[in-house]
C-alpha cells in the first residue's frame, strides 16, 4: 500500500459525505444528509485493512535498519580483531607494533564513526516513517471528530 492509502480512503469518505443529498429543506449546507451507509462502511473497512499493513511496513523498516546496524557493528568488530591479530603476528619489532596499534585504533575509530552515522540515519528514517504514520492518525482522528460532531449536531437537531 502506498503512503497515501489511508489518506486517500479518508478523502474518499469525505467526498461521500460532502456529496450526499441534504435531508429536508435545509439546502446544501444542512447537517442532515442521506448517506450510502454501505459505501461508508466499505471505506471504513478498507481503512481498517490498510492500517495494520502500514504499521507492519514501519516495523519492518525499523527491523531492517537494526539489521544493518548489527551487521556494521559485527564488521567493525571483525576489522578490529583482524587489525589486532595482524599487529600481534608482526610484533617482532617495537616500531611495527606501534604502527599496527595506530592502525587498529584508526580502524576502530572509523568503525565506531560508521556505526554512529548508520544508527543516526536509521533513527532519522524511523522518525520520518513514524511522523507519516502520526500524521495519518491525526488526519483520521480529525475526520472521526468531524463526523461525530456532525452526528451529534444531527441528533441534537431532532
Amino acid at each position: 500500500m502506498d503512503e497515501t492509502g489511508v489518506l486517500g480512503l479518508l478523502e474518499e469518505l469525505s467526498i461521500l459525505l460532502e456529496d450526499s443529498k441534504p435531508v429536508g429543506f435545509g439546502g446544501r449546507n444542512s447537517n442532515l444528509r442521506q448517506v450510502d451507509i454501505a459505501a461508508a462502511f466499505e471505506i471504513m473497512d478498507e481503512i481498517r485493512d490498510v492500517f495494520p499493513s502500514e504499521f507492519a511496513q514501519a516495523r519492518q523498516i525499523v527491523r531492517e535498519r537494526q539489521g544493518l546496524l548489527d551487521d556494521a557493528e559485527a564488521e567493525a568488530n571483525r576489522m578490529v580483531e583482524d587489525a589486532r591479530s595482524q599487529a600481534m603476528t608482526i610484533a617482532s619489532e617495537q616500531e611495527i607494533v606501534r604502527i599496527s596499534q595506530q592502525q587498529a585504533d584508526q580502524v576502530l575509530a572509523d568503525a565506531r564513526e560508521l556505526e554512529r552515522q548508520t544508527r543516526a540515519g536509521a533513527e532519522d528514517y524511523a522518525d520520518e516513517v513514524f511522523g507519516h504514520v502520526e500524521q495519518s492518525l491525526d488526519t483520521l482522528l480529525q475526520n472521526v471528530r468531524r463526523c461525530r460532531d456532525r452526528l451529534n449536531a444531527t441528533t441534537m437537531g431532532r
